[in-house]
């Protein structure tokens, strides 16, 4: 449960007094649920937060018509809290609004611009205009609703429903934003991470780390164009978007924010971030998230180019970023695709662990003939047949086709699902002994890499796989290549 919430006073708003304490006293007996959130954009401080039941009317149209709750302050790191007398049934439209004296954490690296202002630095606080507001919504039954810029876009895109916010209309709208900034499905209810404390949060996961840099790419936008004074001139200009058309402009109009504006500040921030913290495990999931958000944009360029579709509208995707919190904890082979003689079968056990890190020792590969062929995935008794993989074209001669196949077991037989591998660690050297050079991949579908500029020599090649907790397999057999 998060920390208990700073209740609002003054204001002239109803607040508890003694009366109300009589009244909930002679109501002991009533049970109460805690509903619970977070507002952050960076960590949003002493924001106002309102909840209201969405109810529909004779003609099935949802609204937002009575408060769920009483206004609550949110605490110092973003959370709020409710105590509801009664059964939280029913779904809540919840929205924050700022005053003179809430704060938001600067989560943009290396500091926030401010127009007529001095620049805030990364994990300072600084003030909001009263023009700032956040929403979300949710069922009350899930306990918890979070308040950030991309879950304000979901309720924008839900209100546009013929059934105004119903629950499907939401939840359609969730799914959706988290399509346009390639987020594994179900990543707006996470509560995305304080990037100003990362190093303090070993145990959080690769896909809220992506929630929470996807937010802070509203503000960073500030940073790197004079037209936007403030934060709350980003959000307003995406939501009008959003609101109007039911997207984002895709690549942009010169005018307006543009969906690979956020992706590309995303990407930016990942990368900033690498330097800003001190934890290797975290390091490695800000790898894997900027990967996700270079190949989103990738993909926002190549649609874009080759067929001018709206990937904002449609929701389409094609990097394959997948999600989840389990461990995976296992390793995969890795083939090398080469223009000379020689040529590698490789076959791996997997191996789960519960420790950060797992590496074991390599052996040396079996060299075969004519084809390079690999298996991995396998279970701990059995082995996949092997397969061949046949080059396309010719890769130019400095650079190694590596190519590998995701495990499907656990090293104790578990069946490993795509959606529990965060990515791969392809390391590499020019010798067997020191893989001194790595290249993370944070898309588990992903299952060719091209390593290029290679010096003359032969280089060796192992992979490794991730899991969003951090957590790395052993390395696979190593492979190696003439140059």
């Amino acid at each position: 449960m998060l920390p208990a919430v700073v209740l609002l006073s003054g204001c002239g708003l109803d607040i508890s007094g003694d009366e109300d304490t009589a009244t909930q006293s002679s109501v002991t007996a009533e049970p109460t649920v805690q509903i619970a959130g977070a507002a952050v954009k960076g960590v949003i401080q002493q924001g106002l937060v309102v909840a209201n039941r969405l109810i529909a009317d004779k003609d099935g149209i949802y609204a937002p018509q009575r408060q769920a709750a009483k206004p609550v302050l949110t605490a110092d790191d973003g959370s709020y809290e409710w105590q509801l007398r009664g059964k939280a049934e029913g779904w809540a439209l919840v929205e924050l609004t700022a005053d003179g004296g809430t704060r938001m954490i600067c989560d943009v690296v290396p500091q926030c611009d401010q127009a007529g202002g001095a620049a805030v630095a990364f994990g300072q606080s600084m003030p909001l205009d009263s023009n700032f507001s956040l929403r979300g919504a949710g069922d009350l039954r899930m306990e918890t609703v979070n308040l950030t810029p991309l879950t304000h876009l979901a309720v924008t895109l839900a209100e546009r429903s013929g059934d105004g916010l119903s629950p499907v209309a939401i939840s359609n709208a969730y799914t959706t934003v988290e399509t346009w900034f390639g987020l594994p499905a179900g990543a707006l209810r996470l509560t995305p991470p304080d990037l100003t404390n990362l190093d303090e949060m070993t145990g959080v996961s690769a896909d809220a780390i992506q929630v929470a840099i996807a937010n802070a790419a509203f503000l960073a936008l500030v940073n790197d164009n004079a037209q936007w004074d403030s934060i709350s001139d980003v959000l307003a200009d995406v939501s009008s978007q959003v609101s109007a058309n039911g997207q984002i402009s895709v690549m942009g109009d010169g005018t307006n924010v543009a969906l690979a504006d956020l992706v590309s500040a995303a990407a930016l921030q990942s990368s900033e971030l690498q330097n800003a913290v001190d934890s290797s495990v975290i390091s490695q999931r800000l790898a894997v998230v900027e990967h996700r958000n270079v190949q989103r944009f990738k993909t926002i360029a190549d649609v874009n180019e080759e067929s001018n579709a709206d990937v904002a509208d449609s929701g389409d995707t094609t990097d394959g970023t997948t999600g989840g919190d389990e461990t995976a904890g296992t390793d995969s082979g890795i083939t090398t695709d080469t223009s000379t003689d020689t040529n590698t079968d490789t076959s791996t056990d997997t191996s789960t662990g519960s420790t950060d890190e797992q590496v074991a020792g390599t052996t040396e590969p079996d060299t075969t003939t004519d084809e390079t062929v690999a298996d991995t995935g396998t279970d701990t008794e059995t082995s996949e047949p092997v397969t061949e993989t046949t080059p396309e074209e010719t890769a130019p001669a400095n650079t190694a086709l590596l190519s590998w196949t995701a495990p499907l077991t656990r090293e104790n037989g578990d069946s490993l699902a795509m959606g529990e591998i965060a990515g791969f660690e392809v390391v590499y050297g020019t010798s067997a002994e020191n893989l001194d050079q790595s290249l993370a991949i944070g898309d588990a579908s992903v299952d060719e890499l091209l390593v290029d500029e290679l010096t003359e020599g032969t280089w060796y090649f192992a992979i490794r796989t991730l899991d969003t907790d951090g957590n790395r397999s052993r390395l696979s057999e190593v492979v190696y290549k003439q140059i």
